[in-house]
C-alpha cells in the first residue's frame, strides 16, 4: 500500500535546483503531490497549472520520473482567475513559486471541503505554512484563524464590494462557530 509518509520522504529526497531546495513551501508542493498521488483533494492531474508549467515545477522540485497524479473531482467556478489574482497581490515577491502556488490554492477553492483537504495536504497546519511562506501579508490579515477558504472568499468578496453577511461582526455573528470552529 502506498504511504503518505514514504511518498514525501522519496520526492523531498530527490535534488532539485538550488532555489526550489531552498524554498520553505517545497515541502508543502511535496504534499500536494502526495495528495494527488492517493486521490485526496480536488486539484487537476496537473495541479491547476497547467501541462508546461507543470513540466517546469517538476523539473525544478522534484526532477525524476513522475508520480501519477489523479484527476480530482472539482467543480469550475467563475472567480477561479479572480482569487488568483487576489493571491497573487498579496504574494511576498520572494520566489517564482509563489504563483504556481496562487493557481493551486485558487484551484482548491473549487472544492467543497475545507481547503487544505481540497488542496491534498496532510493537515491545516501545512496550508497555514503555505500561506504564511507565500502570502504573509494576506495570512496576517487572519487574525481571528478563520478557516483558510471562508477568509480568502470573504477578503474576496469585500475587495469587490460584495457584503452577504449580515452580521456587523464576526464575533457577534450566529454562524461564528462554522467560521471558527477546528478543521482537524
Amino acid at each position: 500500500m502506498i504511504n503518505r509518509t514514504q511518498l514525501m520522504t522519496d520526492l523531498l529526497a530527490r535534488p532539485g535546483d538550488a532555489d526550489a531546495l531552498a524554498d520553505p513551501a517545497r515541502p508543502v508542493f511535496a504534499s500536494v503531490v502526495v495528495g494527488r498521488a492517493l486521490g485526496e483533494g480536488v486539484l487537476p492531474v496537473a495541479l491547476g497549472l497547467g501541462g508546461d508549467r507543470f513540466t517546469e515545477f517538476w523539473r525544478r522540485y522534484f526532477p525524476g520520473p513522475q508520480l501519477i497524479l489523479i484527476e480530482g473531482n472539482h467543480e469550475d467556478i467563475p472567480e477561479l482567475e479572480d482569487i488568483e489574482h487576489l493571491l497573487l497581490d498579496y504574494r511576498a515577491g520572494l520566489r517564482d513559486s509563489e504563483i504556481w502556488l496562487a493557481r493551486i490554492v485558487a484551484w482548491g477553492c473549487a472544492g467543497r471541503d475545507h481547503l487544505w483537504q481540497d488542496l491534498g495536504l496532510a493537515n491545516r497546519k501545512e496550508l497555514s505554512l503555505l500561506m504564511d511562506t507565500a502570502f504573509p501579508t494576506l495570512a496576517a490579515l487572519n487574525t481571528g484563524d478563520m478557516k483558510w477558504k471562508k477568509f480568502i472568499y470573504r477578503q474576496y468578496c469585500a475587495r469587490d464590494g460584495i457584503y452577504v453577511c449580515p452580521a456587523p461582526s464576526c464575533g457577534v455573528c450566529i454562524d461564528y462557530a462554522k467560521c471558527f470552529a477546528s478543521e482537524d
